[in-house]
């Protein structure tokens, strides 16, 4: 595989450089790029750095990946439902309540564990032991259209359109009070909330976020609506939508309204996912279905 190189420009200018290829790569987690640059595998004009070094404007950053490692976590036959699939890629309709892949708290009943178990050894090394075949993902109690690749190759090729922002992303999501506008875009950036860690937040030392969305319907309190992401950051649609007083129906991160129905996390379906094919060149687009309890909400509104 050809080594991933980038020139740094002036906007990155004096970021660390573990920062800086994890804001350029979203495909791969800090913490992988941090042991590569560990392991003296990340070169800034030819010569290895450490993790606190500080990028300069026109300098060259260049890293090879290692080969895959096997995973230490175990395959489980757990029913997936495919949307599309080749020796290259795989799309299924990730249900709610599903982790895409181990984490702390969540070892076992993953969307990797059941990749695992459906691919064999087919999946892409790229982002680390736990993350085999990911190269995005989406929440825990969000549904649809999630992408994993079966080589490595094709992970960099996908990886390289999501950094791009030019995957076709379309999520459907149902959220408290009647928009005005038919349409809109929310240009916002997003980063790790200043006080609670474990949410994102609008926050102007965050990276650019924008979200694209439309109304679909609108009832008595809600309001069905599609959201076109530009960008993909961590929770885009869930904290852009709240920021702007329309937070989802279920959220319980970031609305603190009483849901009057029996949900289970936010009303968010990642319906449209679209992308040039890595082999093929050709691009390929699919959909998911709803699930039952977000059709049988729409019915009850």
């Amino acid at each position: 595989m050809e080594p991933f190189r980038f020139e740094i420009t002036e906007e990155m200018e004096d970021e660390r450089i573990d920062k800086c290829l994890s804001m350029l790569i979203d495909s791969l987690s800090r913490s992988f790029i941090q042991k590569l640059i560990k392991d003296n595998a990340v070169t800034v004009d030819g010569v290895p750095v450490k993790g606190s070094y500080r990028v300069k404007a026109d300098e060259i950053v260049e890293f090879e990946l290692p080969e895959s490692v096997e995973p230490d976590i175990e395959p489980e036959n757990i029913p997936l439902e495919i949307l599309y699939e080749d020796k290259d890629v795989i799309i299924v309709n990730k249900p709610k309540g599903m982790v895409v892949h181990p984490a702390a708290g969540h070892y076992s009943g993953t969307l990797v564990n059941a990749l695992m178990y459906h691919c064999g050894g087919e999946l892409s090394g790229i982002n680390g032991v736990l993350r085999p075949g990911i190269v995005h993902r989406i929440d825990m109690d969000t549904t649809g259209s999630v992408i994993a690749c079966k080589n490595n190759t094709a992970h960099a090729v996908i990886a390289e359109q999501l950094k791009e922002h030019t995957v076709t992303r379309r999520y459907v999501a149902v959220c408290y009070g009647c928009l005005k506008e038919d349409e809109g875009t929310i240009d916002k950036p997003i980063g790790r909330h200043p006080a609670e860690r474990k949410k994102m937040a609008v926050n102007e030392r965050g990276r650019r976020a924008v979200t694209h969305y439309r109304v679909l319907k609108r009832f008595e309190k809600y309001t069905y609506i599609e959201c076109r992401l530009e960008t993909g950051r961590t929770h885009q649609i869930r904290v852009h939508m709240a920021s702007i007083g329309h937070p989802l129906l279920g959220d319980e991160v970031y609305s603190n309204r009483k849901c009057p129905f029996h949900l289970q996390g936010q009303t968010l379906h990642a319906k449209v996912l679209g992308f040039i094919h890595p082999s093929t060149g050709e691009y390929v687009e699919v959909e998911a279905p709803l699930p039952e309890y977000f059709s049988r909400l729409l019915s009850i509104l």
